[in-house]
C-alpha cells in the first residue's frame, strides 16, 4: 500500500506515521498520483487533499481511519518505541 500524508495529525508527527506504514511494509509518497492508495488527512489539508478528490482509485481517510488501519495491521507503538 501507498500512503501520502496532509495536514497536521495529532497522535503522531508526519515522520512517525511515515515511519509506522514502512514499518509494516507500505511506502509513503510526498506527492499524489495514480499509484497512492491512501491519502491520510489531519488538521488543515493542503493542496493533496483536492488533488486526490479527481482520482478515482485512491481512499481520502482521516487520522482516526488511519490510526484503525494500523492496529488492523497489528502494529505495536510500545514495541516500536513511539510516544503514545
Amino acid at each position: 500500500m501507498i500512503f501520502a500524508f496532509t495536514g497536521e495529525l495529532k497522535k503522531y508527527s508526519r515522520d512517525e506515521a511515515r515511519d509506522i506504514v514502512e514499518h509494516l511494509g507500505g511506502r509513503t509518497v510526498g506527492n499524489i498520483s495514480s499509484k497512492v492508495n491512501y491519502l491520510v488527512t489531519g488538521k488543515d489539508p493542503g493542496s493533496k487533499l483536492e488533488r486526490a478528490r479527481k482520482k478515482d482509485n485512491l481512499k481520502i481517510i482521516d487520522e482516526k481511519k488511519f490510526l484503525q488501519l494500523i492496529v488492523e495491521y497489528k502494529f505495536d507503538p510500545i514495541k516500536y518505541h513511539l510516544n503514545q
